[in-house]
């Protein structure tokens, strides 16, 4: 196989493509006519579902979760820290930023583990190779051309039928997580509308899956890649739109792009997709400058569609099947900047959310004066927290997966059984 046929696959994956392989390796594994038979889903209903939610731009962790029982932190921020009276109180020593409003309720009513601290050693401090980091659970001296999502679905995708839809995110490419041998996975901007288009001449999605079907192999590697990464298009696009004409639901959105994400998740896990892992990103979270209003934007669009999304599933009678892990690529230092904000860091507080959780603090904190050239020293390993996911909310071996042991910690309540 050629370099230059290995380049082309590369530009047309990332040219538009609806599913593609992450690690550019052809696979032939699924056979459109037969798969097409079973393209209304739901062969997985009621199994267990998690939806990885992307805080892109390095989340500013010490105003999310708040120390305000440490001087040091208002010390460190005399512009930018928030005033303990505006609170959402949790314990003697942290509160939430005044507008996790939403978020505070469901960690109320025991739907929310705070993992304070997380991060991994030698941190570094760039947007790109710090979110490749977390994408594929490699450590900082490593580059792994696989994501830590497509690792689990070549470990796992067999067992449900090689489904692509088994990942799906939504964003407007794959993410780095879903690279994997098999390149399962899709990336949808809006179920409704995720079909075929009507072509010139006639051009329609007959004639596309008869230029496209599985079986037609041919001696040219390179074509036989791009008609079975097609295939794959159609008989997503076939799954996705006829789980998204059963969805009803009396749930009001906010009027955000992130809702809407959530919404059609919402949508396409109570239509019964086959689906385990579901990927969102919300963006802007970059803070260097005038941090105050926009971090506050951010936090509660994030609350406010979260709360909306699980208020959905729980009139779907669909919750219980649900955890929501969330990730940044680093937080942000603990002493504000002359403009207004704060400057790539390193650790921060992760979220996992859903019914499913030993709701509570979880982790170390962070000293705010045992720091790391300005920096917090984490405590708890990323890639523990995906073993605890993997293992025991979905039921896989996370060594397998991460390529190493990592302590899990104490996240769900009940262990999925091991695939």
């Amino acid at each position: 196989m050629s370099q230059r046929n290995l380049y082309t696959r590369r530009e047309f994956l990332r040219a538009g493509t609806m599913v593609a392989a992450g690690c550019m390796i052809p696979r032939f594994l699924v056979e459109l006519a037969s798969a097409t038979a079973s393209a209304a889903g739901g062969g997985s209903a009621g199994e267990r579902v998690l939806v990885v939610v992307q805080l892109a731009g390095g989340n500013d962790g010490l105003n999310t979760l708040i120390p305000y029982s440490d001087d040091v932190y208002y010390r460190a921020r005399p512009r930018l820290a928030i005033p303990r009276a505006e609170l959402l109180i949790l314990d003697d020593h942290v509160g939430l930023h005044p507008s996790l409003t939403e978020l505070k309720k469901l960690f109320d009513r025991g739907q929310v583990v705070i993992v304070e601290g997380v991060g991994y050693p030698n941190p570094n401090r760039s947007h790109f190779r710090s979110m490749e980091i977390w994408h594929t659970a490699s450590d900082s001296k490593t580059t792994l051309s696989s994501g830590w999502i497509g690792r689990y679905l070549d470990a796992c995708a067999a067992q449900y039928g090689n489904d692509p839809t088994l990942a799906i995110a939504m964003t407007g490419a794959r993410p780095q997580a879903f690279y994997g041998r098999r390149g399962l996975g899709v990336a949808v901007a809006a179920p409704g509308r995720f079909t075929w288009p009507a072509g010139p001449d006639g051009a329609n999605v007959e004639r596309f899956r008869a230029m496209n079907s599985a079986a037609k192999e041919t001696q040219n590697a390179s074509l036989d890649f791009v008609r079975h990464v097609m295939a794959d298009a159609v008989l997503s696009a076939d799954k996705i739109q006829a789980v998204t004409k059963r969805y009803k639901s009396r749930v009001t959105y906010p009027n955000t792009q992130f809702a809407s994400d959530l919404r059609n998740i919402a949508m396409m896990i109570a239509g019964g997709l086959p689906t385990k892992m579901y990927f969102v990103s919300l963006s802007g979270f970059d803070t260097h400058a005038n941090q105050l209003n926009v971090h506050s934007r951010l936090l509660k669009e994030f609350a406010e569609g979260i709360a909306a999304f699980i208020t959905d599933l729980e009139q779907q009678g669909q919750s219980e099947r649900m955890l929501v892990l969330t990730f940044s690529e680093f937080g942000r230092r603990v002493a504000e900047n002359a403009s207004g904000g704060t400057d790539h860091g390193t650790a921060e507080p992760v979220f996992i959310i859903g019914p499913g959780v030993r709701a509570g603090l979880h982790g170390r904190r962070p000293s705010l004066t045992n720091l790391d050239n300005g920096d917090l020293v984490f405590t708890t390993d990323f890639r523990s927290i995906y073993a605890t996911v993997i293992e025991d909310w979905l039921g896989a071996n996370a060594r397998l997966i991460l390529g190493h042991d990592f302590p899990k910690t104490s996240l769900v309540n009940q262990k999925a059984k091991t695939a």
